[in-house]
Protein backbone atom coordinates (compact mmCIF):
# COMPACT_ATOMS: atom_id res chain seq x y z
CA UNK A 1 0.00 0.00 0.00
CA UNK A 2 1.54 3.80 -1.02
CA UNK A 3 2.20 5.71 2.01
CA UNK A 4 -0.37 8.44 1.99
CA UNK A 5 0.56 11.89 3.76
CA UNK A 6 -2.12 14.17 5.17
CA UNK A 7 -1.64 18.21 4.40
CA UNK A 8 0.00 20.14 7.28
CA UNK A 9 -0.24 23.72 6.17
CA UNK A 10 -1.96 25.77 8.27
CA UNK A 11 -4.43 26.53 5.39
CA UNK A 12 -5.68 23.29 4.59
CA UNK A 13 -9.04 22.06 5.13
CA UNK A 14 -8.78 19.00 7.46
CA UNK A 15 -9.35 15.88 5.71
CA UNK A 16 -12.37 13.50 6.49
CA UNK A 17 -12.77 10.42 5.69
CA UNK A 18 -16.34 9.19 4.26
CA UNK A 19 -16.58 5.49 3.85
CA UNK A 20 -18.45 4.07 0.49
CA UNK A 21 -21.27 2.06 0.63
CA UNK A 22 -21.88 -0.95 -1.86
CA UNK A 23 -24.62 -1.48 -4.25
CA UNK A 24 -25.11 -3.81 -7.60
CA UNK A 25 -26.33 -1.46 -10.44
CA UNK A 26 -27.52 -3.55 -13.14
CA UNK A 27 -24.47 -6.18 -12.89
CA UNK A 28 -22.06 -4.50 -11.71
CA UNK A 29 -21.00 -3.69 -8.51
CA UNK A 30 -20.20 -0.26 -6.97
CA UNK A 31 -18.85 2.26 -4.45
CA UNK A 32 -20.83 4.88 -3.44
CA UNK A 33 -21.52 8.15 -1.32
CA UNK A 34 -24.46 10.13 -1.69
CA UNK A 35 -23.42 13.60 -2.60
CA UNK A 36 -25.57 15.41 0.52
CA UNK A 37 -22.85 13.55 2.85
CA UNK A 38 -19.80 15.01 1.01
CA UNK A 39 -21.68 18.09 0.51
CA UNK A 40 -22.15 18.05 4.53
CA UNK A 41 -18.29 17.26 5.35
CA UNK A 42 -17.54 20.61 2.60
CA UNK A 43 -20.61 22.74 5.17
CA UNK A 44 -18.25 21.50 7.87
CA UNK A 45 -15.27 23.12 6.91
CA UNK A 46 -13.07 20.07 5.84
CA UNK A 47 -11.98 17.96 2.92
CA UNK A 48 -14.06 14.59 1.86
CA UNK A 49 -12.17 11.52 1.43
CA UNK A 50 -14.31 8.82 0.11
CA UNK A 51 -13.08 5.41 0.62
CA UNK A 52 -14.28 2.06 -0.71
CA UNK A 53 -12.86 -0.56 1.55
CA UNK A 54 -9.51 -0.91 3.69
CA UNK A 55 -8.02 -3.98 4.61
CA UNK A 56 -8.14 -4.85 8.38
CA UNK A 57 -3.99 -4.76 9.02
CA UNK A 58 -4.52 -1.41 6.68
CA UNK A 59 -6.95 0.64 8.91
CA UNK A 60 -4.50 2.18 11.04
CA UNK A 61 -2.39 4.00 7.54
CA UNK A 62 -6.11 4.86 6.12
CA UNK A 63 -7.14 6.71 9.81
CA UNK A 64 -3.37 8.42 9.41
CA UNK A 65 -3.76 10.44 6.62
CA UNK A 66 -7.34 11.60 8.49
CA UNK A 67 -8.27 14.04 10.93
CA UNK A 68 -11.97 13.02 10.66
CA UNK A 69 -14.54 10.24 10.12
CA UNK A 70 -17.90 10.39 9.13
CA UNK A 71 -20.00 7.12 8.65
CA UNK A 72 -22.86 8.03 6.40
CA UNK A 73 -26.44 6.79 6.28
CA UNK A 74 -27.26 4.04 4.09
CA UNK A 75 -30.44 2.06 2.60
CA UNK A 76 -28.26 -1.28 3.99
CA UNK A 77 -28.44 -2.36 7.35
CA UNK A 78 -25.60 -3.45 9.91
CA UNK A 79 -25.66 -7.34 9.51
CA UNK A 80 -26.81 -8.80 12.80
CA UNK A 81 -24.75 -11.70 12.74
CA UNK A 82 -22.29 -8.72 14.90
CA UNK A 83 -24.63 -8.69 17.74
CA UNK A 84 -25.09 -12.25 18.32
CA UNK A 85 -29.24 -12.38 15.89
CA UNK A 86 -29.95 -13.87 12.41
CA UNK A 87 -31.10 -11.96 10.00
CA UNK A 88 -35.05 -11.11 10.48
CA UNK A 89 -36.12 -9.69 7.45
CA UNK A 90 -33.97 -11.36 4.23
CA UNK A 91 -35.39 -8.70 1.96
CA UNK A 92 -33.95 -5.98 3.55
CA UNK A 93 -30.39 -5.13 2.06
CA UNK A 94 -26.79 -5.62 3.92
CA UNK A 95 -23.48 -4.48 2.74
CA UNK A 96 -21.16 -6.90 4.43
CA UNK A 97 -18.35 -5.47 2.12
CA UNK A 98 -19.07 -1.74 4.80
CA UNK A 99 -19.32 -3.74 8.07
CA UNK A 100 -15.87 -5.50 7.54
CA UNK A 101 -14.18 -2.54 8.23
CA UNK A 102 -16.30 0.30 9.22
CA UNK A 103 -16.95 -1.66 12.43
CA UNK A 104 -13.06 -1.64 13.71
CA UNK A 105 -12.42 2.07 11.60
CA UNK A 106 -14.90 3.12 14.69
CA UNK A 107 -13.17 1.03 17.40
CA UNK A 108 -10.04 2.57 16.07
CA UNK A 109 -10.71 6.46 16.06
CA UNK A 110 -12.23 5.83 19.25
CA UNK A 111 -8.68 4.54 20.56
CA UNK A 112 -6.78 7.06 19.21
CA UNK A 113 -9.13 10.22 19.63
CA UNK A 114 -9.85 10.55 15.84
CA UNK A 115 -13.00 12.94 15.76
CA UNK A 116 -16.32 10.77 14.86
CA UNK A 117 -19.64 11.96 13.66
CA UNK A 118 -22.25 9.26 12.66
CA UNK A 119 -25.05 9.51 10.92
CA UNK A 120 -28.31 6.68 10.61
CA UNK A 121 -26.62 3.60 9.78
CA UNK A 122 -23.47 4.82 10.98
CA UNK A 123 -24.70 6.05 14.36
CA UNK A 124 -26.19 1.98 14.55
CA UNK A 125 -22.63 0.83 13.40
CA UNK A 126 -21.37 2.87 15.70
CA UNK A 127 -22.93 1.14 18.88
CA UNK A 128 -22.62 -2.19 17.26
CA UNK A 129 -18.64 -1.68 16.86
CA UNK A 130 -18.62 -0.76 20.52
CA UNK A 131 -20.54 -3.67 22.10
CA UNK A 132 -24.20 -2.21 21.50
CA UNK A 133 -27.02 -4.29 20.09
CA UNK A 134 -30.23 -3.32 18.16
CA UNK A 135 -33.72 -3.83 17.18
CA UNK A 136 -33.77 -5.20 13.64
CA UNK A 137 -37.46 -3.68 13.45
CA UNK A 138 -38.22 -0.65 15.76
CA UNK A 139 -42.31 -1.27 14.81
CA UNK A 140 -42.37 -4.75 15.76
CA UNK A 141 -40.89 -4.10 19.42
CA UNK A 142 -44.04 -3.32 21.70
CA UNK A 143 -44.19 0.73 23.26
CA UNK A 144 -42.02 2.02 20.27
CA UNK A 145 -43.38 3.98 17.21
CA UNK A 146 -42.97 2.97 13.13
CA UNK A 147 -39.66 5.38 12.53
CA UNK A 148 -39.52 4.16 8.91
CA UNK A 149 -40.18 6.33 6.23
CA UNK A 150 -42.59 5.81 3.15
CA UNK A 151 -40.87 5.09 -0.19
CA UNK A 152 -44.08 6.42 -1.59
CA UNK A 153 -43.87 9.90 -0.30
CA UNK A 154 -41.98 12.84 -1.81
CA UNK A 155 -38.48 12.85 -1.03
CA UNK A 156 -39.19 16.22 1.04
CA UNK A 157 -41.81 14.27 3.00
CA UNK A 158 -39.51 11.14 3.80
CA UNK A 159 -36.78 13.97 5.03
CA UNK A 160 -39.60 16.68 6.41
CA UNK A 161 -39.77 17.00 10.39
CA UNK A 162 -41.42 13.60 11.59
CA UNK A 163 -40.91 14.58 14.99
CA UNK A 164 -39.34 16.11 18.14
CA UNK A 165 -36.59 14.81 20.34
CA UNK A 166 -35.70 15.37 23.62
CA UNK A 167 -32.04 16.54 24.82
CA UNK A 168 -30.80 15.30 27.75
CA UNK A 169 -29.65 18.23 29.72
CA UNK A 170 -25.63 18.60 30.73
CA UNK A 171 -24.72 16.58 27.52
CA UNK A 172 -22.63 17.61 24.32
CA UNK A 173 -25.66 18.03 22.43
CA UNK A 174 -26.88 20.17 25.16
CA UNK A 175 -23.71 22.35 25.02
CA UNK A 176 -23.68 22.35 21.44
CA UNK A 177 -27.17 23.76 20.67
CA UNK A 178 -28.72 24.74 24.02
CA UNK A 179 -32.17 23.68 23.30
CA UNK A 180 -34.51 20.87 25.06
CA UNK A 181 -36.27 19.71 22.12
CA UNK A 182 -35.40 20.00 18.21
CA UNK A 183 -37.44 18.29 15.07
CA UNK A 184 -35.83 15.54 13.25
CA UNK A 185 -37.31 14.00 10.54
CA UNK A 186 -36.97 9.75 10.51
CA UNK A 187 -36.11 7.06 7.71
CA UNK A 188 -35.10 3.97 9.89
CA UNK A 189 -36.05 0.84 10.59
CA UNK A 190 -33.61 -0.24 13.06
CA UNK A 191 -32.14 1.31 16.37
CA UNK A 192 -30.67 0.64 19.20
CA UNK A 193 -31.67 -2.01 21.62
CA UNK A 194 -28.95 -1.83 24.39
CA UNK A 195 -26.66 0.53 24.24
CA UNK A 196 -22.24 0.31 24.39
CA UNK A 197 -20.78 0.20 27.34
CA UNK A 198 -19.39 4.00 27.90
CA UNK A 199 -21.80 5.50 25.42
CA UNK A 200 -24.24 8.06 26.97
CA UNK A 201 -27.83 8.94 25.59
CA UNK A 202 -28.18 12.71 24.10
CA UNK A 203 -31.49 12.63 23.16
CA UNK A 204 -34.57 10.68 22.75
CA UNK A 205 -37.21 10.33 20.66
CA UNK A 206 -40.97 10.36 22.54
CA UNK A 207 -41.61 6.60 22.48
CA UNK A 208 -38.14 6.40 24.44
CA UNK A 209 -35.63 5.19 21.66
CA UNK A 210 -32.07 6.72 21.57
CA UNK A 211 -31.82 8.88 19.48
CA UNK A 212 -28.18 10.54 19.84
CA UNK A 213 -25.23 9.49 21.95
CA UNK A 214 -21.97 10.10 22.61
CA UNK A 215 -18.53 8.39 23.96
CA UNK A 216 -17.22 10.70 26.84
CA UNK A 217 -14.32 8.07 27.88
CA UNK A 218 -13.18 9.08 24.57
CA UNK A 219 -10.43 11.59 23.94
CA UNK A 220 -12.08 12.65 20.99
CA UNK A 221 -15.25 14.27 19.49
CA UNK A 222 -18.03 11.87 19.43
CA UNK A 223 -21.40 12.11 18.27
CA UNK A 224 -24.23 9.75 16.60
CA UNK A 225 -27.50 11.20 15.47
CA UNK A 226 -30.35 8.72 14.51
CA UNK A 227 -31.76 11.59 11.77
CA UNK A 228 -30.19 12.46 8.71
CA UNK A 229 -28.56 16.10 9.87
CA UNK A 230 -26.84 16.46 6.60
CA UNK A 231 -30.30 16.82 4.36
CA UNK A 232 -30.46 20.67 3.19
CA UNK A 233 -27.85 20.88 6.52
CA UNK A 234 -26.79 24.73 4.84
CA UNK A 235 -30.54 25.84 5.46
CA UNK A 236 -30.54 24.17 8.91
CA UNK A 237 -29.26 25.85 12.07
CA UNK A 238 -29.22 22.83 14.27
CA UNK A 239 -26.82 20.71 11.17
CA UNK A 240 -25.05 23.64 10.78
CA UNK A 241 -23.91 23.88 14.68
CA UNK A 242 -23.60 20.00 14.56
CA UNK A 243 -21.33 20.49 11.13
CA UNK A 244 -19.67 22.97 12.75
CA UNK A 245 -18.56 21.57 15.44
CA UNK A 246 -17.08 17.96 14.16
CA UNK A 247 -15.51 20.46 12.25
CA UNK A 248 -13.31 22.42 14.39
CA UNK A 249 -12.68 19.06 16.11
CA UNK A 250 -11.01 17.94 12.71
CA UNK A 251 -9.32 20.65 12.79
CA UNK A 252 -8.09 20.63 16.11
CA UNK A 253 -7.45 17.11 15.59
CA UNK A 254 -5.23 18.30 12.93
CA UNK A 255 -3.36 21.22 14.31
CA UNK A 256 -2.45 19.01 17.07
CA UNK A 257 -0.83 16.67 14.96
CA UNK A 258 1.30 19.66 13.05
CA UNK A 259 1.67 22.50 15.70
CA UNK A 260 4.12 24.09 14.22
CA UNK A 261 1.76 24.48 11.20
CA UNK A 262 -1.09 25.47 13.52
CA UNK A 263 0.99 28.49 14.80
CA UNK A 264 2.77 29.51 11.47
Amino acid sequence: MTRLEPPAHRDARPVVLVPACNRMLAHHCFHMAAKQYVDAVWLAGARPYVVPYADPGDIDEVLAIAHGVLLTGSPSNVHPSYFNENVLDESLPLDPIRDAWTLPVVRHAVQIGLPLFAICRGFQEANVALGGTLHQAVHRVEGYADHRDRDDDAIEIQYGIAHEVEIVPGGLLDELLGERRIGVNSLHGQGVNRLAPGLRVEARAPDGLVEAFSFPESRGFVLAVQWHPEWKAEQNPVSRRLLGAFGAAARSYRDALHPSAATA
